[in-house]
C-alpha cells in the first residue's frame, strides 16, 4: 500500500472517531479536549489547539489545548494580524509551514511546539464567518505530503464548525432563558416581597421583624392568623428572602383535598398505585426539592394522615404512594392555619408531636380589628392596586377611609379588599366616596360579634393587651388568667409566647 493510501485510511479513520466525539455532547470545551486527542492519537497530529473568537472585542482566544489545562492560566490572546494565527484570522485562510522557526510570525506564546517541525493552522468557519482557529503540529519533519495534512485539517476543521454553530446557538438559547429567568424571579420577588404586606403598627413590626430573621434559616414555620389576614403573603415573603429564593416555591392548600388525593398529591404515586394510576407521578414534596414547600391549612388534615406528614418532617424522607422505596428530599416547610392547634391537641384531634415539630418558629398575624391604625394604609395600597387591573387611577375620599375604620372586618383584609372592589367596579369616576362603601354587617357572625364585643368592652385594647390584664388580674398565674379568657393554658401559654409578654413572678 502506497504511503498515501496509508494517509488517506488514518484520515478517514480519525475523520469518523472525530464526527462521533462531536455528536456526543453539547458540552464544547470538554468535545474539544477530546477532538484534539483523537487527533494524536489517530492521526499523529500533536499539541493541537484550537482558539475561539471572543465575540465581546473580536480576539482569538485560546479556548483548548491537547495535553494542557488552558482554564489554569492566564487567557491567551491573538488579535487580527498578530502572529500566524492573527494572520489566519485576518485572512480567513490557511497557512501550512515545512519548519515553523522558519516563519518569523511564528510566536508560540504556549511555548508548546516544535520550531523544527511543521506546523498547520486553518480558519474555524460558521456560516461564512470566522468563529475560531485550529492549530495543529505533525509529530514528523515534512515528508511532502504537507498540503495533503492542510487539506485534511481543513474538513476537520469544517466539521468543529459545524458544532461550533450548534454549540453557540444552544449557549445563546440558554443565556435567553437564563436572562428571562432571572427576569421572572426579580418580578416575582418584588410581587411577593414585604412591599406587598402593608402596616406599621406595633404588631405588624414585629411581625416584618421576625419574617427578616427566619427569612434566612431553615427553620420550619408555623403561620397563625384568622382567615384573610395575609397568610400566603407571609409565607411568600419568607421563601422570596430567603437563601432557598432560587429554589421551587410550591403551594398546597390542606382543606382543598380528601384525605385520599392529599397524599397522593404530597407524596406521589406509582404506576398502578390505584385506579386511574396510569403512570408515576411526583408529589409536592418532591417537586419542592431544594426549596419551599408551603401547607396551607394544615389543621384540617386527619389524625392518620398527621402520622404520614410527622415522619418526612422528622426524618427527611418519604415513599410515593403504592411505592416501596423511600426518598431522601430536602425542603422546607412553611406552615399555615386559622384553627386553635393547643385546643385541638388538648381535644386529641392533632397530634402533640407534629404540633411542636411544626411550632418551632410560630408568626402570629393579628387580625384588623386588633390594628385599626393600619386601616387607611391598607386602603390605599388596595386602592391602587385594584387600579392597576382597571388600568385607571383610583382615589379615596377621607370620609371613605373613616368608614372603612370604623369597621371591625371580621373577614380581615380579605373582606375589606371585596369591598374595596364593589366600590371601585361602582365609580365611573374613579372617585371613592362613602357612599360606595357598602358594607354589609353579618350581625349573626360568631367574628364580628367577637370583634363587636371586644371594642365594646375596650376598643383601646388589642390581643397582647387583653392578655397583659388578664395576668394582671390573675396575679400572674397562668391558669386563672387562662379562665378569664375563656382558654386553656396552653393557648395562654402560647400567646404569652408570641406575644413577647415577660411573664412576672409575684
Amino acid at each position: 500500500m502506497s504511503d498515501i493510501s496509508a494517509l488517506h485510511r488514518v484520515e478517514l479513520d480519525t475523520l469518523y472517531r472525530v464526527s462521533r466525539i462531536l455528536s456526543q455532547s453539547l458540552d464544547f470545551r470538554q468535545t474539544l479536549v477530546e477532538v484534539l486527542r483523537a487527533l494524536d492519537e489517530s492521526a499523529g497530529l500533536k499539541r493541537g489547539m484550537i482558539s475561539v473568537v471572543d465575540p465581546d472585542d473580536g480576539d482569538l482566544v485560546v479556548n483548548a489545548v491537547h495535553g494542557l489545562d488552558v482554564a489554569a492560566y492566564r487567557p491567551v490572546r491573538y488579535q487580527a494580524g498578530e502572529g500566524v494565527l492573527g494572520l489566519v484570522m485576518e485572512h480567513h485562510r490557511s497557512v501550512a509551514l515545512a519548519r515553523a522557526g522558519d516563519e518569523r510570525r511564528f510566536l508560540n506564546r504556549l511555548g508548546i511546539y516544535d520550531r523544527d517541525l511543521p506546523f498547520i493552522a486553518v480558519p474555524i468557519g460558521v456560516g461564512g464567518t470566522l468563529q475560531g482557529v485550529l492549530a495543529v503540529q505533525p509529530g514528523e519533519a515534512d515528508d511532502g505530503q504537507l498540503r495533503e495534512r492542510t487539506r485534511f485539517v481543513e474538513m476537520l476543521a469544517n466539521l468543529i464548525g459545524q458544532s461550533l454553530r450548534l454549540s453557540l446557538e444552544v449557549e445563546l438559547d440558554r443565556k435567553t432563558l437564563a436572562d428571562e429567568r432571572d427576569t421572572l424571579r426579580r418580578t416575582v420577588r418584588n410581587q411577593f416581597g414585604f412591599d406587598n404586606i402593608v402596616g406599621h403598627s406595633a404588631a405588624m413590626r414585629r411581625v416584618f421583624d421576625q419574617i427578616r430573621m427566619v427569612a434566612k434559616w431553615n427553620t420550619t414555620v408555623l403561620i397563625r392568623g384568622e382567615t384573610g389576614t395575609g397568610k400566603e403573603l407571609i409565607a411568600n415573603a419568607i421563601h422570596y428572602n430567603s437563601p432557598r429564593a432560587r429554589g421551587a416555591y410550591v403551594r398546597l392548600n390542606c382543606a382543598s383535598l380528601p384525605e385520599n388525593l392529599l397524599e397522593s398529591e404530597l407524596f406521589g404515586h406509582e404506576k398502578g398505585a390505584f385506579t386511574g394510576a396510569v403512570g408515576s407521578r411526583k408529589g409536592r414534596f418532591e417537586q419542592a426539592d431544594g426549596g419551599t414547600l408551603f401547607l396551607d391549612e394544615i389543621g384540617e388534615i386527619s389524625p392518620a394522615f398527621q402520622a404520614k406528614l410527622l415522619r418526612v418532617l422528622q426524618e427527611g424522607e418519604m415513599e410515593r404512594v403504592g411505592g416501596n422505596r423511600s426518598f431522601k428530599v430536602d425542603v422546607r416547610v412553611i406552615a399555615a392555619t386559622h384553627r386553635d392547634l393547643e385546643t385541638s391537641v388538648d381535644e386529641g384531634s392533632f397530634r402533640e408531636d407534629l404540633y411542636y415539630r411544626l411550632n418551632v418558629m410560630p408568626i402570629l398575624l393579628p387580625p384588623l380589628r386588633e390594628r385599626p391604625e393600619d386601616i387607611p394604609e391598607i386602603a390605599r395600597f388596595l386602592a391602587g392596586k385594584i387600579g392597576e387591573t382597571q388600568n385607571r387611577k383610583l382615589t379615596l375620599s377621607e370620609a371613605a377611609i373613616r368608614r372603612l375604620s370604623s369597621y371591625p372586618w371580621p373577614g380581615n383584609v380579605r373582606e375589606m379588599e371585596n369591598c374595596m372592589e364593589r366600590a371601585a367596579v361602582m365609580s365611573e369616576s374613579g372617585a371613592i366616596d362613602t357612599d360606595l362603601i357598602q358594607i354589609d354587617r353579618p350581625r349573626e357572625s360568631p367574628a364580628y360579634n367577637e370583634a363587636a364585643r371586644a371594642n365594646l368592652d375596650d376598643p383601646d385594647l388589642g390581643e397582647r393587651e387583653r392578655v397583659v390584664a388578664a395576668l394582671e388580674q390573675a396575679g400572674w398565674v397562668q391558669a386563672k388568667a387562662a379562665r378569664l379568657l375563656g382558654m386553656t393554658p396552653r393557648q395562654i401559654a402560647y400567646r404569652i409566647q408570641t406575644l413577647n409578654i415577660e411573664v412576672r413572678q409575684i
